[in-house]
């Protein structure tokens, strides 16, 4: 199947502009989301052998090793249809406490013959409130197919000074709807949010966001597992501090990595800002997902994203120490029937 999307309907999507294909994406599986029962029956198709074991991370239950990553459903419409393409957990967002439009078209740009995206969105969505309003009218915690993350990320107009409040009003409004919280202070599209990731601001939004999580827990609300969502341009010694940061704090996993503004090979010719993700990312954002599971002895979980094209190279961050994968732009050249098969190949290793 994942040869006929290849050869058939990828040409036609390729066709298209790289968002407006995406919309229309978007706009499929949310009316697949609508078709409970051919849900079911797409669910059944893609269930893994019995011997297969769910994987277990930050207190969740995770029926299989490969999420959708953030940025494919950032208004939360379309993720209850994503255990029916065999995900075994799905991110939205990035959403900002305030509702935004992202940067100016055109911001997606493919580049086939390497597998890559170059993207600028910008966090474009419609705010913590409304996805909060839309999440509440949809299965919640404890009533999922499978565990909903929500990634958090700085408001454009809110000055580096104002992130931390910023992030705590989203925190505010979506902290009950989420299975589990990513802080992104990693992408390379708002100005100056990485600057979150040095090691005194870092250190202040952590502080922030662990304090309200635990306020809610006291008050009897629930608190949920925080992540942290890192950029692939860290240094090791960043990285080392950001780890530091992250113990100090108590969180509970981190997602390694975002997209990156190095443009190594032949995109060292290509004039397109933003962060390029795809298979150029695979060796770094393993390279860091190992170094990670080495500093930590193997202690904080770990979601490995960046470059995941075939199960080979799941695979491959998951012996490098991660607990769990991601794919975004591999769903994107592979097709719907991807996340599927990719967790099928990795249940047939552990099996093994």
């Amino acid at each position: 199947m994942g040869f006929l999307y290849e050869k058939l309907a990828r040409r036609a999507f390729f066709r298209l502009d790289p968002e407006h294909a995406h919309e229309l994406s978007v706009t499929a599986l949310s009316a697949l989301a609508r078709l409970t029962p051919l849900c079911r029956l797409l669910e059944a198709c893609n269930q893994l052998p019995s011997a297969a074991r769910p994987v277990e991370a930050f207190g969740l239950r995770f029926p299989n090793a490969v999420g959708l990553a953030a940025g494919y459903d950032k208004h939360a419409k379309a993720w209850p249809a994503a255990a029916a393409l065999g995900f075994g957990h799905v991110e939205i967002g990035t959403v900002t406490a305030l509702a935004q439009p992202g940067n100016d078209r055109p911001r997606v740009f493919r580049y086939p013959a390497q597998e890559a995206v170059i993207n600028r969105m910008g966090f474009n969505n419609e705010g913590a409130a409304t996805v909060a309003a839309r999440l509440a009218r949809q299965p919640g915690p404890g009533h999922r197919r499978i565990p909903l993350g929500v990634n958090l990320g700085k408001s454009k107009v809110a000055p580096i000074d104002e992130a931390v409040a910023d992030y705590l009003e989203s925190f505010r409004l979506l902290a009950g709807h989420a299975d589990y919280l990513v802080l992104n202070v990693s992408s390379p599209n708002t100005p100056g949010l990485r600057q979150l990731q040095d090691a005194d601001r870092l250190r202040e939004l952590l502080a922030a966001v662990t304090s309200a999580n635990r306020e809610r827990a006291h008050c009897g609300a629930g608190g949920r597992p925080i992540l942290l969502k890192i950029a692939p341009d860290l240094t090791f010694p960043q990285i080392d501090a950001v780890l530091e940061a992250i113990f100090q704090h108590g969180l509970d996993g981190i997602i390694a990595t975002n997209t990156t503004l190095a443009r190594p090979g032949p995109f060292a010719r290509v004039d397109q800002a933003g962060g390029l993700s795809g298979a150029p990312l695979r060796q770094r954002s393993t390279e860091i997902v190992n170094y990670i599971a080495r500093a930590t002895s193997g202690r904080l979980p770990i979601i490995g994203v960046g470059g995941i094209m075939d199960a080979e190279s799941a695979g491959e961050k998951l012996d490098a120490g991660a607990t769990l994968v991601q794919i975004y732009t591999g769903l994107v050249y592979r097709g719907p029937f991807f996340p599927a098969a990719v967790a099928r190949a990795l249940a047939d290793r552990q099996i093994r």
